[in-house]
């Protein structure tokens, strides 16, 4: 039966490709029909020209240039200018512009998660794919880690909101961020832009670009950041949580004959953190206070912090492609070839307090945890090859084949100290204890697609809109968990040494369907129905088995939408309105596993029982007069969760009662298992239905006018950006004590220009109202237990505080 299955679908894919060389073929016949049926005064298509008129975004969503409005889904186009505008240094920041993608901050920024929708993947496991894929110049970043980045010298950066799987791939279920980088320029230009602001942050970025012969541009940007701690460590007399970066991208773009040109792209950049210190924000257990200190105050506001400073996050990426695009007049056939180098080095230090040297903290299970890293590195090749219509036909289409490779290598290493007894606070004076464990892994697979998309002008302004994926993916993951790692130390609790090697592969059929009509040029509605897929995972982590591990299932969605777009006439209004309805099955998700009593935590890789995202966003420009201008957005998102088998809030793991059947849903209680005479009891378990969905606040609204206005030789600004979002909850398992009330965040910016833009200077304040706000929330590690279950630690940003600063730029 599987053979049947497999000759079936690889049947399917050969038709594909199939089709895909008839419709490359005829296509010179279609456009000459049409041009025949014009010439006998039939008119063939109610379309005008899809030339964009200046000013006007073209986007690739659809792998093929377009006009924005054309564009039958749901993105947002965010262009170089306006992130400029609006101090975009990095993805993280690509929140304040578009509505519906939202952030959560993990451990360290190689845990942070996008949602787009509610949905997303926050997963420590590097063989889980992001179900936000992120994709520069037409290379799929293979995970989530690489996504978080500096962003410098761009086009432009496209949100697609919902499964775009079809001609994204498999890591797409959520939606996609896709960053577009400035092309070499037909004449000699460059620009250079230094940003200094509050709190030691320095930015340098430029840019210089041009002909070096008729037929041959190239393109060099770089970037350099230095940005100072924001938080204050105590116990180091150091600022915290500021970071290091810098980066470099060359281009080449040659015309090697008239219809095919190739483009040559190298980046290289580095990211070195200190980063990862958690805030205190509410302290109510004695000994904890005792151990941060007295000029450690928990407030909500607090930005004090008192640890070892040993925690870090260093990255190192290399990303080489050679995109070629051949004309052949009716289409283009397109060449993506790929390689990309990825290394992380990072340390976080659990315990969160200054433990060096080792003091007492009472009786708990560890005193000390600051040997907490990991090293990953992995290699990365890629092939996208396909055609794409060029023009507005009656008939367009996209097609082609995809091809990755990855290898990844992991180790990770744990140890944390034990003071047996003294005076708490106080120098350790007993020979201390130690646990320890750690794991080498090797993560391997291959994905091969065939894809295809079309839209098909059927009459008047009626097109039908379909599209199919056929994909193939193989992994296998080779590791290995040991311990003791010191002689003399104990095994680290909840360790099981294990060896081995599994493997596992699945084919996938996904696809689009959908109508659109076109009113005229400017305006459409349009219907969709998406079938998305991320492949099954198999882990590689401390935890994993790697002797029998299965991995986690496959995750699928069902995806509805109803959208409408308009741009009026002269550009003076546009809007753009989406409904949707998203139905995930077997979502994957991270449960975070604890044991108060021996004082872990683990991160479970699994499968929610279903999720549904569904609501309503809007998008609006207004340009009332060319001096003024207001861009709006407006979401709401209902987004929910069923999935049992969550840890129980920490401070309702007392008195839970045990059940044995009839499980309680939204409720803590205590599983009972009986087999073969023998009974186990889990710890405290939450069953969650129709939980909301973490980091997803139900509506969020934004508005940005701008005023501009000439003065002789001279232009200026002035800009305020509005952005509201109600209160949301980070914890999967609904703790009601992680969870935020909504609040807004005003920035501000004022600039000058000469006429010709030769040189500019921008004042901005980022948080104008020093509106306090966190990323992350939670319960904590060190002494956190049912007893001690009610201190809060937070991860904030830098811009949870007001700031001032400034940015001059000049371009020759």
């Amino acid at each position: 039966m599987n053979k049947i299955q497999n000759y079936r679908r690889i049947a399917t894919a050969s038709a594909m490709v199939s089709a895909v060389a008839m419709i490359a073929a005829t296509s010179g016949a279609w456009a000459q029909d049409a041009a025949a049926v014009a010439d006998a005064g039939v008119q063939a298509a109610p379309q005008e020209t899809d030339a964009a008129v200046p000013g006007e975004i073209v986007v690739t969503a659809q792998k093929r240039a377009e006009r924005l409005v054309q564009v039958p889904l749901a993105v947002t186009a965010v262009t170089g200018e306006s992130l400029v505008n609006n101090q975009i240094n990095d993805t993280n920041s690509l929140t304040r512009a578009v509505p519906s993608l939202t952030f959560q901050a993990g451990n360290n920024p190689g845990n942070n998660g996008f949602r787009i929708r509610g949905v997303g993947t926050q997963l420590f496991s590097f063989g889980v794919e992001s179900a936000v894929s992120v994709v520069v110049d037409g290379v799929v970043a293979p995970r989530q880690a690489q996504g978080f980045s500096d962003l410098a010298d761009l086009e432009r950066v496209e949100v697609l909101r919902g499964p775009q799987g079809t001609l994204f791939g498999k890591n797409s279920t959520a939606g996609v961020i896709n960053i577009v980088t400035q092309r070499p320029s037909d004449t000699f230009e460059g620009r250079i832009e230094g940003t200094v602001a509050e709190q030691d942050e320095y930015r340098v970025k430029g840019t210089v670009s041009g002909p070096i012969s008729d037929t041959l541009k190239a393109r060099v940007s770089g970037y350099y950041n230095d940005v100072g701690g924001y938080l204050n460590n105590v116990a180091t007399g150091n600022d915290t949580n500021g970071y290091k970066s810098w980066g470099i991208r060359g281009k080449l773009d040659w015309d090697a004959t008239p219809n095919l040109n190739l483009l040559l792209t190298g980046d290289y950049r580095e990211n070195d953190a200190k980063c990862c210190s958690r805030v205190p924000v509410k302290i109510v257990t004695p000994a904890m206070q005792t151990l941060l200190g007295p000029d450690v105050v928990a407030t909500p506001e607090n930005r004090n912090v008192s640890n070892d400073d040993m925690s870090f996050f260093k990255t190192k990426t290399t990303i080489v492609s050679l995109q070629a695009d051949w004309d052949l007049g009716p289409a283009t056939v397109t060449s993506i070839t790929a390689f990309q180098r990825y290394d992380q080095r990072d340390r976080f230090e659990p315990d969160q307090i200054a433990s060096d040297p080792l003091r007492y903290v009472g009786a708990f299970p560890y005193s000390q945890w600051n040997d907490n890293g990991s090293h990953v590195s992995y290699n990365n090749y890629s092939e996208e090859l396909r055609i794409g219509s060029n023009g507005n036909q009656d008939l367009t289409y996209v097609a082609g084949v995809f091809y990755s490779h990855l290898d990844l290598d992991r180790s990770y290493n744990r140890r944390r100290l034990r003071c047996g007894s003294g005076t708490i606070g106080a120098t350790c004076a007993v020979t201390p204890t130690a646990d320890s464990s750690g794991f080498d892994g090797n993560f391997k697979s291959d994905n091969v697609s065939v894809f295809g998309q079309v839209d098909w002008r059927v009459a008047g302004g009626l097109h039908v809109i379909g599209g199919l994926r056929n994909s193939y993916e193989k992994q296998t993951v080779t590791g290995s968990v040991v311990g003791p790692l010191v002689a003399g130390d104990n095994l680290f609790p909840g360790t099981v040494l294990n060896a081995g090697t599994r493997s596992r592969s699945d084919w996938a059929l996904t696809g689009k369907g959908g109508l659109r009509y076109e009113f005229n040029r400017n305006l459409q509605v349009y219907g969709s129905y998406t079938r998305g897929y991320k492949a099954f995972a198999l882990d590689i982590d401390v935890s994993t088995n790697f002797a029998t591990q299965n991995g986690i299932a496959p995750e699928h969605v069902n995806a509805y939408e109803l959208g409408a777009k308009w741009q009026a006439p002269g550009g003076v209004f546009d809007i753009s309105a989406a409904l949707f309805r998203s139905d995930f099955r077997n979502l994957q998700v991270q449960s975070l596993v604890t044991d108060v009593a021996l004082g872990t935590f683990i991160t479970v890789l699994g499968n929610a029982g279903k999720s549904r995202s569904q609501g309503f966003e809007v998008e609006a420009n207004i340009r009332p007069s060319r001096e003024f201008s207001v861009a709006a957005n407006f979401t709401l998102i209902d987004a929910n969760i069923d999935v049992p088998g969550q840890s129980c809030p920490i401070q309702l793991q007392t008195g839970v009662a045990a059940y044995s059947s009839n499980f309680p849903v939204n409720q803590c209680y205590i599983r009972s298992t009986t087999v073969n005479g023998v009974t186990t009891n889990s710890s405290p378990i939450i069953d969650v239905t129709g939980g909301q969905l973490p980091a997803t606040p139900r509506y969020r609204v934004g508005v940005t006018p701008r005023y501009e206005r000439e003065f002789g030789n001279l232009a200026g600004f002035v800009q305020v950006a509005l952005n509201y979002q109600s209160d949301t909850s980070f914890a999967l398992n609904q703790d009601p004590m992680l969870k935020q009330d909504g609040y807004a965040i005003v920035d501000a910016s004022v600039g000058i220009r000469d006429a010709d833009s030769r040189w500019n200077l921008t004042l901005f304040v980022r948080n104008l109202f020093d509106q306090n706000y966190y990323t992350q929330l939670n319960h904590g590690t060190i002494l956190a237990n049912t007893t001690n279950a009610y201190d809060l630690w937070a991860n904030v940003n830098k811009d949870a505080d007001r700031y001032f600063g400034a940015t001059f730029g000049v371009r020759f």
